[in-house]
């Protein structure tokens, strides 16, 4: 285990596990008490009522923060390589900071506000995490080709864009067929006529959450390289 020891890798590492477990542990319990159905239930279904709710809601809040941290660390990183080496530029570094806070505040928006109880705000919170977090794993695959070979391989470089590309193609019919779901209920019927559309956006949004955790998966090689360190200064 020396490696988890070396730089910052423990933080996608536990970004990724941390991330992972808030959505598999809120669905198995919400499927134990049979809050949602077996089948392509939302994301935020799993953690509509208590107590999956409260664990739902504490759980993404700690990846919101463990995100925050990791994507602060990322954007520190690429600008040190800006400044050494010019092959990032700046402007996009920062670009893609800003992409990445925002999706990490709409993961807050949504472990605060609860499906079931503030729809709109809940709503919103999720489309600015599903949209930034979209842009930003995007913005970060082109960083990685601009950067290579610093840092990153080929590989690791092609794999970003691959999940990047899933992750963008996967958004649309995540929101396109969610305008045609009519019914709010955690418990769905074949027979309803918005049915096809429900499973279809559902399916999606699990593809796009867990295309971020595979990017973020892709970040422990490149975490290894460096350090962050708080220099204090005092005013006098």
């Amino acid at each position: 285990m020396s490696w988890f020891r070396r730089g910052l890798c423990f933080l996608p590492v536990f970004l990724v596990i941390w991330s992972s477990s808030t959505f598999i542990v809120t669905y198995l319990i919400a499927l134990f008490r049979r809050d949602v159905d077996i089948i392509f239930p939302y994301i935020s279904d799993t953690g509509a009522n208590p107590p999956e709710s409260c664990i739902f809601g504490l759980m993404t809040f700690i990846s919101a923060c463990a995100g925050t941290a990791t994507i602060y660390a990322r954007y520190k990183f690429m600008e040190k390589l800006s400044a050494t080496t010019n092959v990032v530029n700046s402007h996009l570094n920062k670009t893609a900071f800003v992409f990445g806070m925002f999706s990490c505040l709409g993961m807050c928006i949504v472990a605060t506000f609860q499906e079931t109880t503030v729809t709109v705000v809940h709503d919103i919170g999720a489309l600015m995490f599903f949209v930034s977090g979209v842009l930003y794993i995007i913005l970060q695959s082109v960083i990685s080709h601009r950067a290579y070979p610093v840092g990153s391989s080929m590989g690791v470089c092609r794999v970003r864009s691959g999940v990047a590309t899933l992750a963008f193609l996967a958004f649309f019919p995540t929101v396109i067929c969610a305008f045609f779901v009519t019914q709010n209920t955690l418990h769905r019927d074949k027979g309803d006529e918005d049915y096809p559309y429900h499973v279809a956006s559902a399916v999606c949004e699990w593809i796009v959450a867990f295309s971020f955790i595979c990017f973020f998966l892709t970040y422990i090689d490149d975490f290894k390289l460096f350090t962050l360190r708080v220099k204090i200064e005092s005013e006098e």
